[in-house]
């Protein structure tokens, strides 16, 4: 793994930010570029309030965390920093988690934490600091292509890949970004943790929702957001209400329990109205989707998106971080873009991410994604199916 970063120069002669969290992926980082020579600076974000999170299990970026990092930091003997984000970080990722779900959205917060505060504001710290790159613990890789520039690709290990988050990482991040970790395991990163005699060998892997300390995401939607908690009917899909809830935010599409719906047959959450603070509800064969409509859109795939698009482009894409990429066509739709499914998928959900990916498996290069404005059914009878040209090339 000598030269892993493929930079130009000696390693000695580089130096290399490593975002560090506290958690065994940043800390092996760290220990490997400095075993390789490199010249190595670990930065800690502060990105919330940790005093409620400094001893739970499970959270990052808090307390427990900040000692964990600059002990792992004092082990290699490296320079450590820690750095007060959260201002921006409540702003950015926080407000904007809450905003979500008040409209009726299910957000993934770690997508906006890496688009707007690691790969924005801690890139431009890392420059400043005169590194030649930024290093991270994803599980995910990078590949130089023909051209020079960079490639996004899955990660080795399918069970770790981490590409779905990192879909709004830009060409100019890319060419400054490396991940060591892409072609590792989680088992190899934490062996190679207990060689290097790192604390963190063993600890356990970060939440998801890194800023919720009690575990209950509404409490902070709550706060920010009451009206997403405004009580509200639940309705099926004939528009008959057959239930009352306590707030849209408790809800997300595709969800079957906790509906408090006495009936023969299971419901699920089709989708939610945010204006009318309606849950509709109905049978699974409901939640398939074929259409979806995008915002938001980031290409990191060849020349320009509109050119690569065409009449239509066949990708794979995923509609939830833990679903296996699918066949679709993208295409440009009304000065927007709209992805076709083309077997269709179940529970897509506003807010989620539709990302690209130009194969189904493997290390497959992302080619961009879009987060998912709305979604709809096949088309009725009588609508014009403007796809099915596109399906049967």
């Amino acid at each position: 793994m000598l030269n892993s970063l493929d930079l130009e120069g000696r390693p000695g002669d580089t130096r290399i930010v490593v975002a560090m969290s506290g958690g065994v992926d940043s800390s092996a980082t760290a220990a490997l570029l400095k075993s390789e020579g490199y010249d190595v600076v670990g930065i800690t974000l502060q990105l919330y309030d940790h005093g409620a999170a400094t001893h739970r299990k499970g959270a990052c970026c808090a307390g427990q965390d900040i000692h964990d990092a600059r002990d792992v930091a004092a082990r290699l003997g490296i320079p450590h920093y820690v750095l007060d984000y959260e201002s921006r970080f409540r702003e950015q990722v926080i407000d904007s988690f809450a905003d979500s779900y008040a409209a009726g959205e299910t957000p993934v917060p770690c997508i906006e934490c890496n688009r707007s505060v690691k790969f924005r504001d801690l890139l431009s710290t890392a420059r400043e600091l005169g590194a030649s790159a930024l290093a991270t613990g994803h599980y995910v890789a990078s590949r130089r292509l023909q051209d020079g520039s960079r490639a996004l690709v899955c990660a080795a290990d399918a069970d770790r890949d981490q590409s779905y988050f990192l879909f709004a990482t830009t060409r100019e991040q890319l060419d400054y970004l490396r991940f060591p970790l892409g072609d590792m395991t989680k088992p190899q990163t934490r062996e190679l943790a207990r060689r290097f005699g790192l604390s963190v060998a063993d600890k356990q892997d970060s939440q998801d929702i890194c800023f919720v300390p009690t575990g209950r995401y509404t409490d902070i939607v709550g706060r920010l957001k009451p009206n997403a908690l405004a009580p509200g009917d639940i309705v099926d899909l004939d528009g008959r209400a057959i239930g009352k809830h306590q707030g849209i935010a408790h809800f997300t599409v595709g969800q079957r329990r906790g509906l408090g719906i006495a009936s023969s047959a299971p419901f699920y959450v089709i989708r939610l109205d945010a204006a009318t603070r309606r849950v509709i509800v109905g049978p699974r064969e409901a939640l398939r989707m074929h259409r979806i409509v995008l915002r938001d859109v980031n290409w990191i795939g060849d020349g320009a998106l509109d050119r690569a698009v065409g009449c239509g482009l066949e990708i794979f894409v995923r509609v939830r971080s833990t679903r296996a990429p699918q066949p679709a066509w993208l295409r440009a739709v009304d000065g927007g873009y709209e992805v076709e499914l083309v077997g269709g998928e179940e529970g897509v959900s506003p807010g989620q991410a539709c990302v690209f990916y130009d194969a189904p498996s493997g290390q497959a290069r992302v080619l961009g994604g879009g987060f998912i404005k709305s979604a709809a059914a096949k088309m009725t009878t009588g609508e014009t199916n403007r796809s099915q040209p596109l399906l049967q090339d």
